[in-house]
């Protein structure tokens, strides 16, 4: 190394040692800034323990959910959450033309909801297109998401939720809590549970038990005592038939519903009253007018009844539409 280049080192190093000394000199206010800003970006950052693992540096004031389960996103909109943009499925008779449940769709809009992409697979470039900072789905059900869970957690922090053994209100409980919705999860379920004192108090609930039954013409579904559906009727003074003996089909992981052929559940149900989930009228008239159950008592006396198409799913804007559904037949 020549004497110029020695020199023009020297040079570099005292200007650096100069630039450190007047940041000590003069900028402690600002080292000492910089270390609470780190601080503080540390303390609004949480670890959030969910269905799928545990999740690091989760905002305590999301800004942009993306929600990756339509299931989901009824509960987060309940919540008042940043939801920008939802899975959505094919459109049917439970959804409004984009794919969003119709419980919940009138909320999606108001909060100008986008459709994250369509289908039960996320897209996972689609969604990171949407820069969320927060990705909310589900791990049960078609939309779970569980094997995606590491694309999905390179785009952003990802909580994955089982949405099937639980109620909704725990659920929502639970995602005020992960979410720092607190305050509104306990105005949400406080409004619920007021709505159900008032309902319970003014029907009559029939003296049968009532058998809580979805038709898939050659079978039929029955919904447990346990299930979000059977919780809430419970609730409301209902006496919640117990499935038949013996072990029916289940999907993976689901223990709230379990499928039994039409004998076996008419067999069962008896003299019980029959609440038919998510069907259409003329569905409930097809099934009822089966050899099998035709001659059921529930069905000769008139004990059958539309639980609505909502109700597959519980979340706050379904159960209220539900209760809406028992007061007018049993008020």
């Amino acid at each position: 190394m020549n004497g110029r280049q020695l020199r023009a080192r020297f040079r570099g190093v005292a200007a650096v040692a100069a630039g450190l000394l007047a940041l000590t000199a003069c900028g402690g206010g600002d080292a000492g800034d910089a270390g609470a800003r780190g601080e503080g970006e540390a303390a609004a950052a949480r670890t959030v323990k969910h269905d799928a693992g545990t999740t690091e540096k989760v905002p305590a004031e999301p800004k942009r959910i993306v929600s990756v389960s339509v299931t989901m996103t009824g509960h987060l909109l309940a919540l008042d959450a940043p939801v920008v943009a939802s899975q959505a499925t094919p459109p049917s008779v439970i959804t409004d033309k984009q794919g969003f449940f119709t419980q919940w769709s009138d909320a999606a809009a108001k909060n100008s909801v986008k459709v994250a992409y369509q289908g039960f697979e996320p897209d996972v470039e689609k969604v990171l297109a949407l820069k969320p900072d927060l990705i909310v789905g589900a791990s049960s059900g078609a939309e779970n998401a569980e094997k995606f869970y590491d694309k999905l957690s390179a785009v952003a922090p990802t909580l994955l939720y089982r949405h099937d053994d639980v109620s909704w209100q725990d659920l929502t409980a639970r995602l005020g809590k992960d979410l720092g919705l607190e305050k509104r999860a306990v105005e949400v379920v406080a409004a619920h549970d007021r709505r159900v004192g008032e309902v319970k108090a003014a029907i009559t609930v029939p003296k049968q038990s009532a058998a809580l039954v979805r038709d898939n013409q050659s079978a039929m579904t029955v919904f447990t005592p346990e299930s979000a559906q059977g919780r809430l009727l419970t609730s409301l003074g209902f006496t919640v038939l117990e499935p038949p003996a013996g072990k029916g089909q289940t999907q993976a992981g689901r223990s709230d519903f379990a499928e039994f052929s039409q004998e076996k559940v008419a067999d069962t149900a008896k003299d019980s009253s029959l609440l038919f989930v998510s069907h259409t009228p003329e569905e409930i008239t097809a099934a009822t007018e089966r050899p099998v159950w035709k001659d059921l008592a529930a069905v000769k006396d008139k004990r059958v009844y539309d639980l609505g198409l909502d109700t597959f799913r519980l979340d706050y804007y379904s159960a209220g539409n539900l209760i809406d559904k028992i007061e007018k037949a049993f008020g």
